[in-house]
């Protein structure tokens, strides 16, 4: 039997090390049948020469400026599918994958019927044994994620396959009938959030969405925005959530998030005076009056949120 195709996407901005790291493990993937596109965001270092230099396997495509992670995979979707791919692995940079991941999350796909969307069970690149996600489940109430097993160390506790509600997009598998039904990501989303509107499109759509547990791989958390609770993680990761619960939050859905997400605001503004990052809280409650007030995701940060 022939394998399923897949185009492995994996969008980058600079981070050369980091990049070539992620790809010398996708390269050595034991999964027969798949191709690899590098979608090169406007990378001011030198990406496109030292992939190529190393890699002559992998196909680059060049944007000449950032379109952020929706926007960058977007661009890899729309070429590869004029190709004749099944699946669509989306994988962030800074990822490192166990040599069976990707044989491991298409079995998953083939297992489990009207799947649209897989993910792999994610572990912390700098404790190579806590579990950073095994997919979330979502509050129904107030639309954000739980669960997930964050932090835990593993000791076999998540070794089932199940259906979840949101599959992080720095490593999500998806099929074409997925995308010829529910589309493209929502470019709005510059960084963050475009995973969690998307796999509630999906899920509205019918779709299932799986855990993988036997698919490995190892992520470094908020590398593309300077770390957690840099200026710029902050700032979008607060307008963005608020796009998000604009976008997705009706009637009496804000009865309850307005109060919840007055609360999380409450906390990080406490955890940020604690940390001493001034920066970072004034970024952070520029992207929420933006992410509320006008929706506009895209909204550039100024200069002093980008050398912070």
């Amino acid at each position: 039997m022939t394998s399923l195709a897949v185009c492995v996407i994996i969008t980058a901005w600079n981070e050369v090390e980091k990049t070539v790291a992620c790809l010398e493990t996708v390269v050595s993937q034991t999964y027969p049948n798949f191709r690899i596109l590098l979608v090169d965001n406007g990378s001011r270092q030198p990406l496109i020469q030292t992939a190529a230099e190393q890699f002559s396997q992998v196909e680059i495509l060049r944007n000449e400026r950032n379109f952020g992670f929706a926007g960058g995979y977007n661009q890899g979707l729309l070429h590869a599918l004029l190709d004749d791919f099944d699946l669509f692995f989306l994988l962030n940079n800074d990822t490192l994958l166990a040599p069976d991941c990707l044989e491991a999350l298409v079995a998953e796909f083939l297992a489990t019927l009207d799947a649209g969307l897989v993910t792999a069970k994610i572990y912390y690149a700098d404790e190579p044994r806590r579990i950073w996600t095994v997919g979330n489940e979502l509050s129904p109430w107030v639309l954000d994620i739980k669960g997930g097993g964050d932090k835990q160390i593993d000791t076999g506790q998540w070794e089932n396959a199940r259906d979840i509600d949101f599959v992080p997009f720095c490593a999500a598998l998806l099929s074409r009938t997925l995308l010829e039904s529910v589309g493209l990501l929502d470019e709005g989303f510059f960084l963050y959030y475009e995973d969690m509107d998307y796999c509630r499109r999906a899920r509205l759509a019918g779709f299932r969405l799986r855990y993988a547990p036997k698919a490995k791989l190892w992520h470094v958390v908020s590398a593309s925005s300077g770390g957690r609770d840099s200026p710029l993680e902050r700032y979008w990761m607060a307008q963005s959530s608020g796009r998000y619960f604009r976008k997705h939050g009706h009637g009496w859905h804000m009865l309850l998030i307005i109060p919840f997400r007055l609360a999380s605001a409450s906390k990080m503004t406490l955890h940020l005076l604690l940390k001493r990052r001034g920066r970072a809280l004034a970024a952070y409650w520029l992207g929420l009056l933006r992410g509320w007030g006008n929706g506009r995701a895209t909204t550039p940060p100024p200069t002093w949120i980008i050398s912070g």
